[in-house]
């Protein structure tokens, strides 16, 4: 109770009292309920809380391509807010699947699946955002179009899942917007005139019509009334009026006539007697014979017909009297003496009847592949029978498809690719200018070359498909039981590589591989030498091996170049003379040392010992003992001065050998010399006398005999069978192609300036080798294609009298013999007549004899007037059948396919009546005899009875004569079109390696061009040009100017290098003689400076010690105060200094000063000392020793002198020694290298282009600048990092190179006056570098001949016209003739005989139906009726503001209605209307257009952008104003409305205005004239308002009128005269003050300081004025 009561509290609440016991029951209940509720949302709140989530399908997996993939994907729980959660929280029944079946993709299932793509459905519109639509529709409402996109399989349609093409291709997009235009109402033209009077006497109506110019579309609204009529009156009628007239009904269906039976069963019991004698009369059996043949062959004739069935019956129709009401009255009211046939024959119609379509063919395309073009397949039905009577052709007999062959057994399709020819020889002749090709030589020429190559068409794939074919018999010849391979182990393929066979040109599609390229031909390196060195001493030939006394100097170069092919193409590079008394070594005195006084006295007589080295016969130092069987160099004599004595200086060093050999007229001598230091005093050894101060020896005493060993060229390499092959190569055929071989060469001894001695006189042990080892270079045969198949002979059948056809083969030759490989073979083409084709059949159509005459059946007949007889007109029919022209049968597709068009089965006959004439057919016109203006006849006469009538005998109704004149010949020839290109004629191109050489005679000089002639009649028809005797043209001479290289002259030599010491420049250049022109090669770039000069500079290195300073002694010192007692004190000594060549044996010959560097010259002359008896004499100064680096100032050098004379009387010496500081740049320097700029790219004197070498020098520098002798560097052993030679391209430069002219084309006319066939080359190489550019014109053009064009063209249809009737149903006739016309669509051609048009088919406007007769309608008086159709429109495309919206174009045409009775408006039909869809439509505008005003009105229409004015079109809501009328009307004399709708006065009026402002009345203004300069009669000019729809009236006169009106029209002064006043004052005022201010004086200016800034200011301040 506890609960129930807290229930009951809670429940309640405070304040109120508790419910009776009995209401606890229910609290009870509902308290339950409420727990209940609350469990079950919080179970809901759970669930809807927690949701399974789901990750993207992963990719399909599976072992196998198709349906057994398997594909997962994540799944977990989530809570709403988005983060995971455990699993068990979500629902698990309905946990989604993590795991589905899937079609696994593979790559070659895009072969069998694709997208299909349905087309794009209506557009419709999107719900408009904006509730109101614009009044004016701008462009079109917006709208949205679906497509239907399915993925399907290939082969059979079936819908597959999207995944399959997705996986190949994104699904494309399955909608677009689209764009709903805007309405357009229907737009019509202009109402033609009205129609002349439907009466001529009476109330008649007249009509105007209109047609439709554009459909209303897109909801636009319909079209108007496309007819207006109005009544019209005329004089009034005399006669009555008939108001019946004869209406002749369509003829009705062509029936068949009663069966034969039916119609004979009566005549039979009457015939019977008369069949029974006429048996009897032919028993002859001779007759029987006949009639059986010509039964079989009536019967044979009805078999060939068995493609048609013609039938002849009859048509009926009916004629009636018509009241002008259009009602039907009795045939009586209608008073007419003859009526209307009303029965006629025809042709029963049948229509084409076909077999059901074969089987289709196998593809044309029997194997797979997706690049080339699908293959077809065709299938076709015959024709049973053939239509007749109607107008229906039958159907298609044959109907092809495009196929692709797929399947297990398909092999794949042959692919083709173009293959190369081994690359020609490199040549550097096509490279040459016109210039350097006028230069002679070039077998030489070296560098950047070009080589060519050929290009043919080979199967690509022929190793593949043989192996596939070997593999399928494989395959075929083992058991069926054996499984299939899954796949055919292609990768373990080796194929055997063959030169494949070459085959047509055209099967290669792919881009044509370039068939020349640039290449290069090493240039030749020559030896260079370094000079000789000095001659050695005399050796043995061999220290190893002394043999004898004899012995050898020797004097050596050694190669500074190597040049290309190796040493042996260098000269000699030692030369011996023979000697006696060889030595190997020997000892070299190098100094002396000092003079040693004999006895050990301090001075006299001594001697010097001297300092020696051991050396070998090359001069090299080497160990002392090797020396020990020469003699070794005895002390030398000297004399060591006492005091007082003479002094002579030391000798100085010998000179350089006069001669560098000794024979009879030359010997060789060298001198030295000393000078006196000091005089001798009294007591002492005297000076001895000058011959005594010199020295003379012999020198180079050797022969001028020298001997040298001299080489001759290696020989070819010969194989050597006796060394193994160590380099063997691939062989082909069997045959070793590389090994190794041996050259010889001719050594002979040669004596300089004689010739060839005995090999004696030359070193033995030195003589060069003359056999040496080679490598043979490999074998190459000629490899050539095998034959290509041969072209294939005409297959179809062979008109008859064509020239015998040939087949040809070819092959290539792709790589040429070399080496003494094996020759090519002789024939590369092959050819060989075709077998003679079958004869081609041509086929005719042969017709049979017209069978008789059929006339509608009796029965039908009879009832007519004048029955009695049996005439009248009738149909007739004929067999036709298929024949060969040789005669034999053939079948009628046959003929249908190649014999034209059907003769007629049916044609209308006449069965003569009695009083009926009968004549011949006329007969064909007499041959003119070819007088102008002669006569041609032809003839017919009367048959039979006819020749007796007289009726028959009238010439006027029945002529039996015709006359023709005979035309008037007179051609005359006129010029057509412009003139052709110029061309060359046509001759053999010169053809270099199958390049054309551009700029021979063939691609420039004279030719012709051309202009077609065409030939007129004197009807001005187009005839043959042959008529006016011309081959069609009109030739002229033209010059294609032949292009002309830059000119260039020949380089100048070398300038000297720009330094003697060290790296400079030496220059060359080129002048331009010619600038190019017509397109010849470029000018290099020329020097900036002088643009008429090129110039090549490249480093040089000039020897510091080419050229050096020589001194000679010096000579005794002069003293200038001589002291008569003593011969010394201070003087002056000179010397000789000389600039000298200098060489290996030392300085030669004396050369100008200025070749030695001035800064190194040795004084010539010196102050000096000469001592006296009693002093010390010192020697000369020795060197300074070195300073030490670097020359920073802190260290010193040093040089000494030795004393040579002891001082008397206790007098000292000098310091022996001398110092000075090293300064820098004075007499310490530092050395450093330094690099040279690049050169320009050098290439051999044999090269245009291609690989050179750039080079550069190294200076050896002082710190002072200057370049010194690269020793200096040397010495301190500076690093060099420096490369001084790279390699470098200059560009080739290719001329263009040109394809041969293709044939000229096909005419692009068949004929007419503007066809043209053109000519094509294309750029076979572009140019390059500076290489001559290619010419503008690819293609030239030339007329055709012109040929007249001719075609069949429709006459006008006749009047529709109706055999004895006034109205109903009639026939209009047109006929066909033949038309000679230009070829142009403007020319509607003219008449000519119809027999150039026989090889025409006759097709008009693409129809081989001709239509020459047609029913047609001729209105009964009253008659309500539509008129013809009008022209079709020109077609329009749906555009907004010009641009075109894609809805296609559409043309229109339209039929009026024509009413003649008002009364019989109610029967008239509805005005018709026919839209089509059309082509190359165009855009037009609509605008409104007024015309000026008139009065208070003007006419506005509408007109379309091309000129018609239209009625509907313009936007209604933009239509300008027609009317401006002034309300209330201008009545007031001279004034008019004006634009702004108020009343106005004329001109030369002026208004007079009501207190409300109305226009009150127009007085007349006063005239003022004003005359004026330019017109001596005086312009009048008039102020007036103008009236714009009023032309002036004064406008072509010289004068006008100006009207100048002060006062208003209420009398006062207007406002302007105010003004004027106004402005002339101060006008007034403006100039007084300037009269004013010019006349004043100016005051002077006040002086400045800065007088000379005042110009300045004044610039600067009043530029105006200034």
């Amino acid at each position: 109770m506890g609960l129930s009561e807290g229930s009951a509290a809670f429940c309640r609440g405070p304040g109120v009292s508790a419910v009776p016991a009995r209401g606890v029951g229910v609290l009870v209940l509902l308290l339950l309920l409420r727990t209940w509720d609350a469990r079950a949302q919080s179970e809901f709140q759970t669930s809807s809380v927690y949701l399974w989530k789901t990750g993207p399908w992963g990719r399909c997996m599976g072992d196998e391509c198709g349906p057994g993939g398997i594909q997962t994907r994540a799944v977990w729980c989530a809570h709403v807010e988005g983060w995971t959660t455990l699993p068990t929280n979500c629902k698990q029944p309905e946990r989604p699947d993590n795991q589905q079946s899937c079609f696994r993709v593979c790559d070659w299932h895009k072969e069998l699946y694709d997208w299909q793509i349905g087309s794009w459905n209506q557009c419709r519109p999107v719900l408009s955002r904006s509730h109101e639509k614009p009044l004016e529709c701008l462009r079109g409402e917006e709208g949205i179009q679906m497509r239907n996109i399915t993925c399907i399989q290939k082969s059979n349609g079936v819908p597959a899942e999207d995944v399959i093409c997705e996986y190949f291709e994104p699904k494309p997009r399955q909608e677009q917007a689209c764009l709903i235009p805007c309405r357009q109402d229907c737009i019509v033209a202009e109402f033609a005139p009205w129609s002349e009077c439907s009466k001529t006497c009476g109330n008649g109506l007249q009509h105007r019509t209109r047609h439709v110019v554009a459909p209303p579309q897109f909801g636009g609204s319909a079209c108007p009334n496309l007819t207006e009529f109005q009544i019209c009156q005329s004089s009034p009628c005399t006669a009555e009026e008939s108001l019946y007239s004869l209406n002749v009904g369509p003829w009705s269906a062509c029936s068949v006539p009663h069966s034969r039976q039916i119609r004979q069963a009566r005549k039979r019991g009457k015939n019977k007697d008369k069949e029974k004698d006429r048996e009897k009369a032919v028993r002859d059996p001779e007759a029987r014979e006949l009639i059986k043949k010509k039964r079989n062959r009536n019967r044979q004739n009805r078999q060939e017909n068995k493609y048609w069935d013609i039938q002849i019956g009859y048509q009926t129709r009916q004629v009636t009297c018509t009241h002008r009401n259009g009602k039907t009255a009795a045939l009586s009211f209608c008073k007419q003496d003859k009526l209307p046939i009303t029965f006629q024959s025809c042709v029963i119609t049948k229509e084409c009847q076909v077999s059901e379509w074969s089987e289709w063919t196998p593809c044309s395309k029997t194997c797979f592949d997706m690049t080339t073009p699908k293959g077809n397949r065709t299938r076709s039905r015959t024709i049973k029978q053939l239509p007749v009577g109607g107008e229906s052709e039958c159907p298609q007999l044959e109907e092809t498809e495009q196929c692709v062959s797929q399947g297990d057994g398909v092999a794949p399709c042959i692919t083709y690719g173009w293959r190369a020819t081994e690359w020609t020889e490199c040549r550097v002749d096509p490279l040459l200018s016109q210039q350097d090709k006028r230069r002679g030589n070039h077998t030489a020429l070296c560098g950047g070359g070009i080589q060519t190559r050929e290009m043919y068409c080979v199967q690509a794939n022929e190793n593949l498909l043989s192996y596939l074919n070997t593999l399928k018999e494989k395959e075929e010849s083992q058991s069926q039981s054996k499984s299939k391979a899954s796949a055919a182990p292609l990768l373990s393929i080796t194929f055997e590589i063959t030169a494949s066979r070459p085959v047509d040109r055209r099967l290669c599609t792919g881009p044509l591989p370039s068939t020349s390229q640039l290449c290069h031909i090493p240039c030749p390196t020559e030896c260079e030498t370094s000079a000789w060195s000095a001659w050695g001493p005399c050796t043995y030939e061999s220290c190893d091996d002394p043999q004898a006394k004899k012995g050898f100097k020797l004097r050596k170069r050694r190669i500074t170049n190597e040049p290309t092919g190796g040493t042996g193409n260098c000269p000699h590079l030692l030369e011996a003379i023979p000697c006696e008394e060889p030595s190997c070594y020997d000892w070299r005195i190098v100094g002396l040392e000092e003079c040693i006084p004999d006895n050990e006295k301090p001075c006299g007589p001594g001697t010097q010992v001297p300092v020696v080295v051991c050396i070998n016969s090359d001069g090299e130092e080497v160990d002392r003992q090797l020396c020990r069987d020469a003699i070794y160099p005895i002390p030398v004599v000297c004399e060591a001065p006492c005091p007082k004595d003479c002094v002579l200086s030391m000798w100085s060093a010998w000179s350089s050998c006069s001669h560098t050999c000794s024979g009879k007229t030359t010997e060789g001598k060298q001198m030295r010399a000393r000078s006196i230091l000091a005089y001798a005093g009294e007591g002492g050894i005297q000076c001895p006398n000058s011959s005594a101060l010199q020295e003379t020896r012999s020198c180079n005493e050797h022969s001028c005999t020298v001997y040298h060993w001299q080489t001759g060229p290696w020989g070819q390499c010969i194989e050597d069978t006796s060394v193994s092959s160590f380099n063997s190569s691939a062989s082909w055929n069997g045959e070793a192609t590389c090994s190794v071989g041996m050259q010889t060469r001719k050594v002979i001894c040669v004596r300089v300036n004689v010739g060839q001695v005995g090999p004696k006189k030359c070193p033995e042990s030195l003589r060069p080798e003359t056999v040496r080892p080679c490598l043979l270079p490999c074998r190459k045969d000629c490899i050539v294609t095998p034959f290509s198949d041969w072209t294939l002979c005409p297959s179809a059948c062979q008109e008859g009298g064509v020239m015998v056809k040939k087949q040809s083969r070819h092959r290539v030759i792709i790589q040429l013999p070399a080496n003494g490989g094996r020759e090519c073979p002789d024939s590369l083409f092959e050819e060989k007549e075709c077998e003679a084709s079958p004869i081609c059949y041509s086929y005719r159509w042969k017709t049979h004899k017209w069978r008789r005459c059929q006339l509608v059946p009796w029965y039908v007949r009879q009832d007519s007037p004048g029955a009695h007889e049996t005439c009248g007109p009738g149909l007739q029919a004929r067999a036709i059948t298929c024949r060969r022209q040789d005669g034999g049968q053939a079948d009628i597709s046959e003929c249908l396919k190649y014999s034209g068009p059907l003769p007629p089965l049916t044609q209308m006959c006449q069965i003569p009546c009695q009083d009926d004439c009968q004549l011949t057919n006329w007969s064909k016109f007499s041959s003119c005899n070819g007088d102008c203006g002669g006569v041609r006849t032809r003839k017919r006469t009367l048959v039979g009875k006819s020749k007796k009538r007289d009726k028959c005998k009238n010439s006027q109704l029945y002529p039996l004569i015709e006359n023709q004149f005979c035309p008037c010949d007179k051609y005359s020839a006129q010029p057509v079109g412009n003139w052709s290109d110029c061309i060359l004629p046509e001759g053999k191109l010169e053809v270099l390696l199958g390049m054309k050489v551009q700029g021979d005679i063939k691609e420039c000089g004279q030719g012709y061009r051309y202009q077609a002639m065409a030939c007129y009649d004197q009807n001005n028809r187009l005839v043959e040009t042959s008529r006016c005797n011309s081959h069609g043209y009109i030739e002229e001479a033209c010059i294609i100017p032949c292009p002309s290289d830059c000119k260039l002259s020949e380089w100048s030599n070398w300038s000297r290098c720009s330094k003697s010491c060290g790296s400079g420049v030496k220059v060359r250049s080129k002048w331009l003689r010619e600038k190019p022109y017509n397109g010849g090669r470029p000018c290099p770039k020329l020097d900036h400076v002088n643009q008429a000069q090129v110039y090549e500079v490249v480093p040089c290195h000039s020897d510091c010690s080419q050229y050096v300073w020589v001194t000679e002694p010096w000579s005794v010192c002069k003293v200038t105060n001589v002291d008569l007692k003593e011969n010394c004190g201070e003087g002056v000594q000179t010397r000789k200094v000389r600039c000298m060549l200098n060489t290996v044996d030392g300085p030669s010959d004396t050369v100008e000063d200025y070749l030695c560097d001035p800064e190194e010259m040795p004084l010539g002359a010196r102050k000096c000392t000469l001592p006296c008896p009693e002093d010390c004499v010192m020697s000369e100064w020795g060197s300074w020793s070195r300073c030490s680096l670097p020359c920073n100032g802190s260290s010193v050098r040093e040089r000494s002198a030795a004393s040579l004379r002891q001082p008397d009387n206790g007098k000292s010496c000098p310091a022996a020694t001398e110092t000075e500081v090293c300064t820098l740049n004075k007499n310490c320097y530092h050395y450093d290298y330094n690099v040279t700029d690049w050169s320009t790219c050098q290439l051999s004197e044999k090269a245009v282009c291609g690989n050179g070498i750039k080079t550069r020098m190294l200076d050896c520098v002082r710190s002072d600048g200057k370049s010194v002798d690269l020793k200096y560097c040397e010495e301190l052993g500076l690093e060099k990092t420096w490369q001084m030679n790279t390699s470098c391209v200059v560009e080739c430069p290719v001329n263009c190179q040109l394809s041969d002219w293709s044939p000229w084309s096909e005419c692009s006319q068949t004929c007419g006056l503007t066809g043209k066939m053109i000519r094509r080359r294309t750029i076979n190489q572009p140019f390059q570098g500076d290489g001559r550019p290619c010419p503008s014109q690819m293609e030239q053009f030339k007329p055709c001949p012109v040929k007249p064009c001719y075609r069949w063209q429709y006459g006008q249809w006749s009047a529709c016209k109706v055999e004895d009737a006034q109205c109903g149903e009639g026939t209009r006739v047109r006929n066909i003739s033949c038309v000679v016309f230009d070829g142009s669509i403007e020319d509607v051609g003219k008449v000519i005989d119809e027999e150039f048009c026989g090889e025409i088919e006759p097709i008009i406007d693409g129809n081989k139906k001709m239509i020459l007769e047609e029913t047609c309608t001729v209105p009964c008086p009253g008659d309500c009726y539509l008129r013809e159709w009008s022209e079709w429109s020109l077609c329009q495309l749906t555009c907004v503001n010009g641009e075109d919206l894609g809805f296609g174009g559409i043309q229109v045409r339209s039929r009026a209605v024509i009413i003649q009775e008002l009364e019989n408006q109610h029967l008239c039909p509805e005005q018709a209307l026919e839209t089509r869809p059309c082509n190359d439509g165009q855009c037009y505008e609509y605008k409104w257009m007024a015309s000026p005003w008139k009065g208070s009105s003007r006419t506005v229409w509408c007109q379309r952008s091309d000129g018609l004015n239209v009625t509907g079109g313009c936007l209604v809501m933009r239509q300008p104003d027609a009317d401006r009328s002034c309300n209330p009307p201008c009545s007031q004399p001279h004034a008019y409305c004006s634009e702004t709708r108020t009343c106005s006065c004329e001109d030369g009026y002026t208004e007079v205005m009501s207190s409300d402002g109305t226009l009150e009345q127009c007085t007349l203004i006063p005239v003022v004239v004003i005359p004026t300069m330019e017109d001596k009669k005086g312009d009048v000019k008039t102020s007036r308002a103008v009236n714009p729809t009023q032309p002036s009236s004064n406008q072509s006169g010289r004068g006008r009128t100006w009207f100048l009106q002060p006062f208003g029209p209420d009398g006062r002064l207007k406002t302007w005269v105010y003004g004027v006043a106004a402005g002339a004052f101060v006008l007034l005022i403006f100039i007084v003050s300037m009269i004013y201010l010019a006349c004043k004086k100016p005051k002077k200016p006040q002086r400045r300081q800065n007088n000379r800034l005042k110009p300045l200011t004044l610039a600067y301040d009043g530029d105006a004025d200034m």
